[in-house]
């Protein structure tokens, strides 16, 4: 029998998204509308109670999506079709784009080509209105720019739904989540450049002390290069801290980095994860360096003399003494809600305080500041009469730092690294929230950037798929799709089959319990020769791309590779392409189906031991009173395990909204369940010293049967099996919430 604690195992596939990743992908640029100097200095906040009042439990707003073709005519009811309402165009085309030749059906540019800005609206329009309507996406900001021009720039969709506010890509401020890291890392370059810091050279040099890093058993200390390739080693923790809803729980990003932590799993420069704190870390450096607060930094070196006025790093709430300044009070009403789309219609979130970790997430900007991003970055640092860093700087954006297998995205100095369609290669970073799903790429061949965000938590797929498609669509050569599977590989299924353990995880604790009940991926081998992996719910076939020895492959039907660490003929991790983590292969201790098994069968030896006692004659039991004592310790086993997964369940099944585990950790359930369980393991080691004497059983006409004594041994073996591999997994250790 199944235990229904493996329902988490479902229920919390949605925290894979992202954070995950969170986070994990893992925003930027474009034209000021007011004086840059008004960007400097944030402006006096607002009230408090004007920033945004927060209702305790907000409606959700139901919206009818109509299909693609359906008229751009806004409803008179309650209901609205994001999908299908008002786009907002900021500014024209400059002729010199507008007149591009026009593409041959059929035919593609080559890469010193501008592509046709009535062809590629039209084309952004559809993919854009499509994919909206079909994925429940309320709102959604775009931004592309060639050859030093804006090509096209527009708001689709809604900022609020109610009172509804169109998206407009010069004002709506969109979070960016981790495209932030781009301004983290350009300041570091920039301290690098002014000789404060070197690159090679470990980071405790550039900390303050009580935020440095400890070794931790490692001889090799975590360099500045280590945090920009995502290789420090840290594991990566995120529930309870990462975020906050609550602006009293937010903390100076000092004091977050002392009190989070994370402990160290992999020598510096083994293994590149992507870790949150790495680059929290990295904001803290360039701010001891410097001598300025972050926040201030970004501002003096790269949002003012960008002529960024809609971007910041600074969030909506009161001032308050030793944190950052609130957001400037121009800013605040343009803010774009964050949505969450549920059965019931859209339902909106609260906003997300980044601010303990800013360098990691804390970014909002619009689709015209990230174009001005954008043009900078294509034009080497430089924008205008503005240069925000130099030549060596920029060709180190283009230069990855650790080696990577071929086809797979690596890390240019904190950027990440697109392998894209037609072998071309782009350069930026994506971008998470709980909410807002970002994408940010420049493609230096094609004097091309590409600037994407959405603000509903179904948009991730849009977000990471447009740059891609708009690369394809106007410069990759066709091709022939599904590629054909390979017979060897069928033969060799046992080679690439089996579960493989992300190392973008939390490595111990209750986070390490969800972490590993989630963080996996399933991979095997279909009868026609094909490669199948399934991660957080997303299934992809792969054929191989050169010999099987090799073990590397490429997406049946796209351009996406994976690359498998090959020893003794036999897979023992694959790295994906986006780089940002490995998947090692895991032991048979720590596979989910392993301990869904165990789980069962303590579930099915709890229930029959509370029948048993229901049901049996007491006045024809014979026991000594070591057994007597022993059947007492075994019911109430029984009910505390019983107990724990019934808590465990509810729990899963009060968080299917990923906000609930992010605000709320851990919370009373996973702690109260986790304690049972603990205390039931404890049990079951100290009925094990009690076993000798139990079979003993003194006089006949006093002792349980042989039956009865083997049932008792039996469900001692697989409560303590359950308990070693719960243990292994980190269920365990109630004090780790």
């Amino acid at each position: 029998m199944r235990s229904t604690v493996f329902a988490a195992a479902a229920a919390l596939a949605l925290w894979a998204l992202p954070l995950a990743g969170a986070l994990a992908q893992d925003d930027t640029p474009s034209r000021a509308a007011h004086d840059v100097a008004s960007a400097r200095l944030p402006k006096a906040p607002v009230p408090y109670a004007k920033l945004r009042a927060k209702p305790s439990a907000p409606k959700p707003i139901t919206t009818e999506i109509p299909s693609p073709a359906a008229p751009n005519t806004e409803a008179k009811t309650d209901t609205i079709s994001p999908a299908a309402e008002a786009i907002v165009t900021a500014d024209t085309v400059p002729a010199a784009t507008a007149a591009a030749k026009r593409v041959a059906p059929g035919a593609k540019l080559s890469a010193g080509q501008a592509m046709p800005a009535a062809e590629l609206e039209a084309f952004v329009d559809g993919l854009l209105r499509d994919a909206m309507a079909r994925e429940h996406i309320a709102g959604a900001t775009v931004a592309i720019v060639q050859n030093g021009q804006v090509v096209l720039k527009k708001g689709y969709g809604f900022a609020s739904l109610s009172p509804r506010r169109p998206v407009d890509p010069n004002q709506t401020l969109f979070r960016v989540g981790s495209i932030s890291k781009t301004f983290t890392w350009i300041a570091l370059m920039k301290e690098v450049e002014a000789g404060r810091i070197r690159l090679n050279q470990p980071i405790n040099l550039y900390l303050p002390e009580k935020v440095q890093v400890k070794d931790q058993g490692y001889d090799q200390p975590v360099r500045v290069e280590n945090l920009m390739d995502h290789s420090t080693g840290f594991e990566d923790r995120a529930f309870g801290q990462l975020m906050e809803r609550d602006y009293n729980q937010v903390r100076p990003l000092d004091l977050y980095l002392r009190q989070e932590r994370p402990k160290r799993v992999h020598a510096p420069g083994a293994v590149s994860s992507y870790s949150n704190y790495a680059a929290a870390l990295a904001g803290e450096a360039v701010t001891y360096t410097s001598g300025k607060p972050y926040e201030r930094l970004i501002e003096d070196e790269i949002l003012v003399p960008l002529g960024m006025a809609h971007s910041t790093l600074r969030e909506p709430h009161p001032a308050k003494a030793g944190l950052p300044a609130p957001m400037p009070a121009n800013l605040v009403d343009d803010i774009s809600e964050g949505y969450r789309w549920t059965p019931l219609g859209f339902m909106r979130r609260d906003f997300e305080f980044i601010g303990q970790a800013a360098p990691a997430g804390a970014a909002s900007s619009t689709a015209s500041d990230m174009a001005r991003f954008m043009l900078m970055q294509l034009g080497d640092g430089r924008l205008g009469s503005a240069t925000i860093y130099g030549p060596a700087t920029a060709q180190a954006f283009r230069s990855p730092l650790l080696k990577t297998p071929v086809g797979i995205n690596g890390w240019a100095h904190g950027l990440m690294v697109f392998d894209l369609s037609g072998g071309y290669r782009g350069y930026g970073h994506g971008g998470a929230t709980m909410s807002f799903f970002s994408n940010m790429v420049v493609v230096p061949d094609l004097n091309l950037g590409v600037f994407i965000s959405t603000n509903t938590d179904t948009g991730r797929p849009l977000a990471a798929r447009l740059p891609e498609q708009i690369v394809q669509q106007f410069y990759a050569p066709p091709q022939l799709f599904p590629r054909t599977g390979s017979p060897d590989l069928a033969e060799r299924r046992k080679v690439f089959a089996g579960y493989y353990l992300t190392t973008r995880r939390a490595y111990s604790g209750l986070e390490g319990f969800v972490d590993q009940l989630t963080g996996g991926a399933n991979v095997d081998v279909t009868r026609d020769g094909r490669l199948l992996t399934k991660v957080g719910g997303a299934i992809h076939t792969w054929v191989p791309e050169g010999g099987l020895d090799q073990g590397r492959f490429i997406e049946t039907e796209g351009s996406e590779r994976l690359a498998f660490d090959m020893r003794d003929d036999r897979a023992r991790a694959f790295h994906p392409a986006s780089g940002t983590q490995l998947f090692e292969r895991a032991p048979f201790w720590r596979k989910p189906l392993t301990l869904a098994i165990l789980t069962a069968l303590a579930a099915t030896a709890a229930m029959v031991t509370i029948a048993g006692v229901v049901l049996r004659n007491r006045r024809k039991l014979r026991e000594n009173q070591i057994q007597s004592r022993a059947s007492l310790v075994q019911t109430i086993q029984a009910v505390l395990w019983l107990l724990a997964l019934a808590l465990f369940s509810l729990w899963a099944a009060k968080i299917g909204d990923v906000t609930q585990i992010m605000y709320r950790w851990p919370g009373a359930l996973i702690l109260t369940a986790s304690a049972c369980a603990l205390v039931a393991a404890g049990l079951t080691a100290t009925t094990f010293l009690a076993l000798p004497a139990i079979w003993r059983g003194g006089r006949r006409v006093d002792s349980w049967t042989h039956l009865r004594k083997a049932y008792f041994t039996l469900t001692l073996l697989i409560y303590g099996a359950f308990s070693i591999d719960l243990g292994i997994w980190g269920a365990l250790s109630p004090w780790s919430g």
